[in-house]
């Protein structure tokens, strides 16, 4: 990661995203016209679409309905029938979120859904993503690469987003807050009524997605309610979070993250109201309805001041019972397989130039246990630049290596885990990087590869790419990531603890020495005491 200056956190969130331009830097264009052949009668009205280079598009579907006045701070809810033909041929609006480089939304009517299914598909897989963003940004991506490519039918997903989709108040009910994962689940029971006349198998069904994406794969696994509603799981860069709760960007929200309980998130919400002048009200919950966007989003900001309320999941007691890592640990799952991993040199913190920011920084992240950090990670030991090599290497380690490889000794005792670090230190730069440091396996790095051929790429990364999207749509197609043109991936034991080490030029590999590399045994030790 670059150093972050004042005003530079929004790059930061364009890592969780996955993006590789700004939104705003895309020129706006109207919806076209719909397409011959091919209508689709859904169940809850019919829709239309496109078509191009062997691929047929509906964008825009709207899978739940809009979440406005009374149904603001509501679990989602199926959409009423509609009449004639709905032409889905433009994206829908991104849900509402603060400004991120030039693209701002304050649309509510936003629970929208992209199908992207190859020209004559039938039965096919179908991989679902929830996008990434931190729970605060981004809108669904384009599925037609992976789609086309792949031969699976893609459906992506937008969901409410911060203070609107996770806000609890003791007068939204008992169970409050997390409307982004009913929305998400709600998506996933439209799959299962709907995407067959797409040409989509619901009984094969993958979620998947990076960053947050990958958090709310996590949440899925471990949530009663999510029951059935899908096969498969592919969790990227899911862990994220600082391990010793000093954030500087994100609420607890990651794969591992100890989770707001229902009781305290409703006294964030109470603080979030008096913010506004709805504490005292009457009607809390009605004068905070009322609340224009703008005014919302402007009280959460970032989500981590004490009247912010709360812009990530939390315990809610029906979607999430306990926090996800809690109930990996306790087998307390849903029977899917996963396929599960980060980057090697993950960050999502600022980064050290000196060896006194390495100083500060690591007392600031580690308290009480800086003296050993310094004692593991001496600056000796690393090249120029040390402090920001150093440093990248303590928090990708503590952050997300190593708690990713506890996940998957949770996770192995109960489901099929199939465990991955990406090594691909040569990746396409994202514009969010400084690119005269060395970055090395940065955060959703390999998220490009799933979009495009990168055909402007050397021969290393572009066999990179056709290996990823034979992985990503062989695992949605048969639950084992091994596929033609790829390297044998064993799953994931207590016993035989195999990740797949995913490099360029084909020389990915398994590998069992990444937990000793990275002093994992220190690290998890902590994250368990």
């Amino acid at each position: 990661m670059m150093k972050l200056r004042p005003g530079l956190s929004a790059l930061v969130v364009i890592a969780a995203l996955g993006l590789t331009t700004p939104p705003s830097l895309a020129a706006p264009r109207s919806a076209p016209a719909c397409a011959s052949d091919t209508t689709v009668t859904t169940d809850t009205g019919q829709v239309c679409g496109i078509v191009g280079e062997g691929l047929r598009s509906w964008l825009g579907i709207p899978y739940a309905a809009p979440p406005v006045g009374e149904l603001r701070w509501t679990p989602a809810r199926r959409h009423t029938p509609w009449t004639g033909v709905l032409a889905t041929t433009g994206r829908g609006s991104p849900c509402p979120q603060a400004e991120l480089l030039g693209s701002p939304s304050e649309d509510e009517d936003c629970l929208k859904l992209n199908v992207a299914a190859p020209a004559g598909a039938r039965k096919l897989p179908v991989m679902v993503e929830f996008h990434g963003g931190g729970f605060r940004y981004g809108s669904p991506s384009d599925g037609s690469y992976l789609a086309k490519a792949g031969n699976v039918v893609h459906v992506g997903v937008g969901y409410r987003l911060g203070v609107f989709g996770f806000l609890s108040h003791r007068a939204f009910g008992p169970n409050a807050g997390n409307y982004a994962l009913s929305d998400q689940q709600e998506s996933l029971r439209w799959v299962r009524r709907n995407i067959a006349r797409f040409g989509g198998d619901p009984g094969n069904v993958t979620i998947f997605g990076a960053s947050a994406g990958g958090s709310s794969v996590c949440a899925h696994t471990a949530s009663p309610t999510a029951k059935g509603l899908f096969e498969k799981g592919i969790v990227q860069s899911g862990e994220y979070n600082s391990l010793r709760g000093a954030n500087t960007f994100w609420q607890p929200q990651d794969c591992k993250a100890d989770l707001p309980t229902q009781a305290e998130a409703q006294e964030q919400g109470a603080r979030f109201a008096a913010a506004l002048g709805c504490e005292q009200a009457a009607d809390p919950g009605a004068c905070l309805r009322a609340e224009p966007v703008k005014a919302l989003l402007d009280q959460s900001s970032d989500g981590l001041g004490p009247d912010r309320g709360t812009i990530a999941p939390i315990v809610d007691g029906r979607i999430l019972t306990m926090s996800p890592s809690r109930a990996f640990a306790k087998g307390k799952v849903n029977k899917v397989a996963l396929m599960h991993g980060v980057g090697r040199d993950e960050v999502q913190l600022p980064s050290a130039d000196t060896p006194a920011e390495y100083e500060t920084l690591v007392r600031q992240q580690y308290g009480s246990l800086a003296p050993e950090v310094f004692a593991r990670y001496p600056l000796a030991r690393f090249p120029a630049p040390a402090a920001f090599i150093a440093y990248r290497t303590i928090v990708a380690d503590s952050n997300s290596v190593c708690p990713a490889l506890l996940n998957d000794e949770r996770l192995a005792a109960h489901l099929p885990v199939y465990a991955f670090q990406v090594d691909n230190t040569d990746a396409p730069p994202l514009f969010f990087l400084d690119q005269t440091k060395p970055n090395g396996a940065f955060h959703v790095s390999e998220v490009p590869f799933l979009y495009s051929d990168v055909k402007d790429m050397d021969a290393n990364q572009r066999s990179f790419g056709a290996q990823l999207v034979a992985q990503w749509t062989g695992f949605a197609r048969t639950g084992d990531p091994t596929a033609d043109g790829t390297p044998l991936w064993s799953r994931y034991t207590r016993t035989d603890p195999a990740v797949m080490s995913l490099a360029p030029a084909g020389d990915s590999q398994m590998t069992r020495e990444i937990a000793r590399q990275h002093q994992c045994a220190f690290w998890n030790r902590e994250a368990t005491s």
